[in-house]
């Protein structure tokens, strides 16, 4: 099979590699295709810390496709079945995974479907405590924000988008957003913000960046005894808070990543119904697709976004 994998600064190559072996407890998965995460822009820019070359097929881990091969002890499931799952070497022709960290795909599900960016989003929305009536600030609006505004609008909250695009501020629009700012002035926004609350500011803000600007923001945007939900990826350094606001204001905050591969698994579940049911459109937010012999191109966009980018994925 063929795998791709990063050898340095901005560079990747394919590699042949045997078809891996599933063992006693593992499937094998036949890839379609592999969402790709903004938190593989890190390793693509070659930070100090990186290691070349990656391992065959790593960083991909939003991965689906049709089981073709079952391990000795694996039951419940069977060759065939379509299926989203928590892998780490998905920029590949086959992945290996956990049966237990599988999920099957209804056949009404028939295109493509990165399960663990959805279960990731499922989940970020599950800490947040949304309830109806609840006024929610979500800032930066790319797949995960505009998820986290569709699953926010159906919940009956008002949501106030925040985000640098004006196509990403229509983004929002289409999936419920009340409100649209574009995020050009800190102050001009909290302003905004006043007046749409009549001074209460939100009961819950998302950031949904992960850099250091957003997450000044999103402090600022929630009112007295309000949550403040840490969504975006911060993982290029250390942050800067102001304890004396989040103190006064007896905020509480909430870093929803998720480590543990059984609360993955399950949100990955509920993201499955959201779209079967029809609650979860995903269609306009997978944009770009790239073969996976341009993973660069795919890579590059993520980065740059270009007009009309969402999200990128790769054909396998």
């Amino acid at each position: 099979m063929q795998a791709a994998r990063l050898t340095g600064p901005g560079q990747f190559d394919l590699v042949e590699m045997p078809i891996p072996q599933p063992g006693p407890d593992q499937v094998r998965v036949k890839l379609e295709g592999c969402g790709v995460c903004a938190s593989n822009l890190g390793p693509w820019a070659g930070p100090e810390w990186m290691q070349f070359p990656t391992e065959p097929g790593a960083p991909g881990h939003e991965g689906w496709g049709r089981i073709d091969a079952l391990g000795a002890e694996v039951t419940g499931l069977q060759a065939g079945d379509r299926v989203a799952f928590l892998g780490q070497h998905s920029y590949a022709g086959y992945d290996l995974a956990p049966a237990d960290q599988v999920v099957v795909l209804p056949p009404e599900l028939d295109g493509p479907f990165p399960g663990e960016a959805l279960g990731c989003a499922m989940n970020i929305f599950a800490r947040s405590g949304i309830k109806p009536g609840m006024r929610v600030a979500i800032i930066g609006i790319g797949f995960l924000g505009a998820t986290l505004t569709r699953l926010a609008a159906n919940e009956g909250a008002e949501v106030i988008a925040i985000s640098r695009r004006p196509e990403s501020l229509a983004l929002a629009r289409r999936m419920g957003a009340a409100r649209t700012i574009e995020m050009i002035d800190h102050y001009q926004i909290i302003e905004e913000v006043r007046t749409l609350t009549d001074g209460a500011f939100c009961e819950v803000a998302i950031e949904a960046v992960g850099l250091q600007w957003p997450l000044d923001l999103a402090s600022e945007l929630v009112g007295t005894h309000g949550r403040l939900v840490i969504a975006g990826y911060h993982q290029d350094g250390p942050r800067q808070v102001n304890m004396q606001s989040w103190n006064w204001r007896g905020l509480d905050v909430i870093n929803a990543h998720e480590r543990d591969p059984a609360t993955y698994v399950a949100g990955m579940q509920r993201a499955v119904r959201a779209v079967a049911e029809g609650r979860l459109d995903i269609a306009p937010l997978l944009t770009h697709r790239y073969p996976l012999a341009d993973l660069g191109a795919a890579l590059d966009a993520t980065r740059d976004k270009p007009e009309g980018f969402v999200k990128a994925w790769v054909e396998c």
